[in-house]
């Protein structure tokens, strides 16, 4: 999903308070971010969104860039969230949900296609949320979030590098997980 061309008028009609603009924003971002966030925190991930969607309307006039940076500077804001609400859990004590009633949001459209690509998708994230966290969070940015090392390395405060052996190691143990769930089956 991507505004393309659109982009530039669309943000531009957005700063100026345009409704419109704002709804095609959120259209084409809000599902992965929610995705992200339901990944990460699956209690909070409703909220999560709503804040960073308030913080992305409130510095809308601040941002400066293209699409792609304009998508990392959402999910950089939604991560942001993430982490406050994780710093206040733990002040609250709650406890998470088990990543096994983790349940994923599909777009609306073809009911069929959805469900399939809904039960593909689930079956990945719960891979993907069993990773050790750092990894888990770079495969989550670099495939939700659709965005660049260079992008995830600046919102997690890590060297590009360190990104690239974060989603190798990742990659590599969901292949060899795949590899041995197909060898038991």
């Amino acid at each position: 999903m991507s505004l393309g061309e659109q982009f530039e008028p669309v943000l531009a009609a957005a700063r100026t308070g345009a409704d419109w603009a704002l709804a095609a924003l959120y259209r084409d971002l809000h599902p992965r971010v929610l995705r992200y966030l339901w990944a990460r925190d699956p209690s909070e991930a409703e909220d999560l969104a709503a804040e960073t969607w308030l913080d992305v309307a409130r510095g809308l006039h601040r941002f400066d860039g293209d699409e792609a940076g304009f998508r990392a500077w959402v999910f950089a804001i939604a991560r942001r969230r993430l982490l406050d609400e994780r710093r206040s859990a733990a002040r609250r004590l709650t406890t998470p949900l088990p990543s096994d009633r983790l349940a994923l949001l599909g777009e609306t459209g073809n009911v069929e296609h959805e469900a399939l690509l809904s039960l593909e998708a689930q079956a990945a994230l719960e891979r993907i949320v069993e990773l050790p966290a750092e990894q888990a969070e770079v495969v989550l940015l670099r495939v939700l979030g659709d965005l660049s090392a260079r992008e995830v390395a600046r919102i997690l405060g890590k060297r590009e590098g360190t990104v690239r052996v974060l989603q190798h190691r990742a990659l590599r143990r969901l292949a060899r997980q795949t590899v041995r769930e197909a060898v038991t089956e």
